[in-house]
């Protein structure tokens, strides 16, 4: 977490406390909405708020600190980018979020650059269908 500081502050941005629990709440949760990240940054500092969380967000992911998918309809869903890349599959049923190896989507991927010269991010890569569970 220490390069992310150096980062920042050679970018010329502030190292602020608002700045890291964001970050950090990012990295405690795990694919968590901004209304999220803000009840877990509240529980540090209570002055915070969602416009900061948003204003945060999308400098920390500009700096390529965090990363964002869409995983339900609404907002989206923050994740560290120190996570190794995947993709997501939500069923439609049970609301459960699976995260699986972006090998799987290796020829869809492949297809598409080819095909359209479109370079994918497979961490926005969200399916939704139905699991097994639920089928």
């Amino acid at each position: 977490m220490d390069d992310w500081r150096s980062d920042l502050r050679a970018r010329g941005y502030r190292l602020t406390p608002q700045r890291e629990l964001v970050l950090q709440a990012v990295q405690d949760l795990d694919h968590a909405s901004p209304d999220e990240i803000l009840t877990q940054v509240r529980r540090t500092a209570e002055g915070v708020n969602i416009s900061t969380v948003y204003r945060t967000l999308d400098l920390l992911e500009r700096l390529g600190l965090v990363s964002h998918t869409h995983l339900r309809h609404g907002a989206p869903a923050y994740h560290a980018t120190t996570e190794p890349d995947h993709v997501h599959l939500v069923c439609r049923h049970c609301q459960r979020v699976t995260e699986i190896e972006p090998d799987v989507a290796t020829d869809l991927v492949d297809k598409v650059a080819v095909n359209h010269g479109f370079q994918t991010d497979v961490r926005h890569l969200t399916l939704f269908g139905t699991c097994r569970d639920c089928s």
